[in-house]
């Protein structure tokens, strides 16, 4: 199974908190990533390419494939600190 995804990685759970409640409001995503992400995916607007299951750490894996798409779920915490995912597709 493969997927593609976007995401937001900080290091602060509150932090993370208050850019989810941005894109609830209807933040662009893209925008956020480059401004707060930590990962070099930010520069990219947090777009991680399309990946295989068991590439991501489990927590991130287990969001992407098996959580409902074009949504935002988060705070997600694994060992790089919080993300907010947003899952393009699967198959």
């Amino acid at each position: 199974m493969k997927a593609s995804a976007v995401h937001i990685l900080v290091k602060q759970r509150d932090k993370c908190e208050k850019l989810k409640q941005q894109l609830d409001k209807g933040a662009d995503f893209a925008k956020l990533a480059k401004l707060h992400s930590v990962c070099p995916s930010g520069k990219k607007g947090g777009f991680l390419g399309e990946f295989r299951k068991g590439t991501m750490v489990k927590a991130f894996d287990d969001v992407v494939f098996k959580q409902e798409l074009y949504k935002v779920h988060g705070p997600i915490k694994t060992k790089f600190g919080y993300h907010l995912i947003k899952i393009l597709y699967r198959s």
